[in-house]
């Protein structure tokens, strides 16, 4: 991969990785709720979820919704499911000093199972895979990997940070419950795209 693709490429990934999406509602309401350090793996675990759904995708799993279109019905009605559970979670969420027992930020394994039904995520990565790896050899294909975890962790520190900056304005209850009223719609919001698509 040539220098000016490589950059053509990060650019592609910062954009998709930084502008409004599940991952990034989750993450400033995670900000919100629990502060930057307790966010944490939670950043983690969309770095390297995402990087690995766009390397197996590159290297051949794009192929099986080409052949199989029932498999993205199948996809879209799961994802729709986890992102209206994730919705009223984010909804019910207290920060830690809070009296509810359910409030705890996502972990790395959830952060990084998310990924495989986000449908942002899907797009991003077989957009970016068509695009940056059109021959899906694997050295291209490690690349665009690269290129995604190059720009995942300031896109995601933008998120995090801004929840946790939020924080300091958020201090009354009644203020945090419609934040995370508003995050929970805004959440709900990024499904209308995928289930009109």
């Amino acid at each position: 991969m040539t220098p000016d693709l490589f950059l053509a490429l990060v650019a592609y990934a910062f954009v998709g990785s930084a502008t409004p999406g599940p991952n990034n509602v989750m993450l400033l309401a995670s900000g919100v709720n629990f502060g930057l350090r307790r966010t944490v793996p939670h950043m983690a675990g969309i770095a390297l979820g995402h990087a690995l759904m766009v390397f197996i995708v590159g290297i051949g799993l794009v192929g099986v919704f080409v052949t199989l279109p029932a498999a993205r019905m199948v996809l879209t009605a799961i994802s729709a499911v986890y992102l209206l559970w994730l919705a009223w979670k984010i909804a019910q969420a207290t920060p830690p000093e809070g009296r509810a027992e359910g409030g705890r930020p996502l972990t790395f394994l959830q952060a990084a199972g998310f990924q495989w039904v986000n449908p942002k995520a899907w797009v991003i990565a077989i957009g970016a895979v068509t695009l940056y790896a059109p021959g899906q050899e694997w050295h291209a294909v490690l690349w665009v990997t690269a290129g995604f975890l190059t720009v995942s962790v300031p896109s995601m520190l933008i998120w995090a940070g801004a929840g946790v900056s939020l924080r300091r304005l958020l201090h009354r209850p009644d203020w945090l419950r419609a934040f995370n009223y508003t995050m929970a719609a805004l959440l709900v919001a990024s499904l209308w795209p995928v289930l009109m698509g």
